[in-house]
């Protein structure tokens, strides 16, 4: 069952356009932060890395409001409790489909967007594990965010205020990652803070659910 309703969820993003809009995204803030930072190629080097953290973050942001809200709305998620099926498998399901839709692809996207920051091969090397360990945790926060702030009317808006915050310990340690030398410990710390997200969103996410059903 839940490979089933995994493969339902990528199919919604792809229909819907969800698995480039990200992909997109993360490139475009790469073609455009050399503009305005300049063409200095050092000082790309040392600041392009965090940029591609943050077009992470907020591509990781994009469809919070079509995770939970449209099922919701339509009644989807009441057809599955009615058929057996937990909240916690429905938001497990869920968090997969979303991290398989822009993860990997953002991962991809990384190697010309180091190109464009003239990001050192080592750098992008670090820069790449660190989207591997942290990127499951920015999902598992979308995740989390979005049934939280399912049925709001403002819940586009009051997604991205919850989500920019709790993702500052994800930012700090993948930026510590691709520090000057980088920091041995930093990926331990992102991948531990990744996984403790990854846990408990499937709880969190049909605690949320329920909660909005009753």
């Amino acid at each position: 069952m839940i490979g089933a309703l995994l493969l339902r969820e990528l199919r919604i993003a792809a229909t819907g356009g969800l698995l480039f809009l990200p992909l997109l995204f993360f490139l475009l803030v790469a073609i455009l932060f050399p503009f305005a930072v300049g063409p200095d190629g050092p000082l790309l080097a040392r600041t392009g890395g965090g940029g591609l953290w943050m077009a992470a973050l907020l591509a990781a942001l994009l469809p919070v409001d079509r995770l939970v809200e449209p099922d919701r709305a339509a009644g989807v998620l009441d057809q599955l409790r009615v058929r057996g099926i937990a909240d916690e498998e429905v938001a497990f399901a869920k968090l997969a489909g979303h991290w398989l839709g822009f993860g990997p692809p953002l991962m991809l996207a990384a190697l010309p967007a180091a190109a464009l920051m003239k990001l050192p091969q080592e750098v992008l090397v670090r820069l790449e594990l660190g989207l591997l360990a942290g990127t499951p945790g920015l999902a598992a926060l979308a995740l989390i965010v979005a049934a939280v702030t399912a049925g709001l009317r403002t819940g586009g808006a009051l997604a991205g205020l919850l989500l920019l915050p709790l993702a500052v310990p994800i930012l700090i340690f993948g930026a510590g990652l691709i520090g000057r030398g980088g920091d041995s410990g930093a990926l331990q710390l992102l991948a531990a803070c990744s996984l403790l997200l990854v846990a408990t969103a499937p709880f969190a996410a049909g605690a949320a659910i329920r909660a909005g059903r009753d």
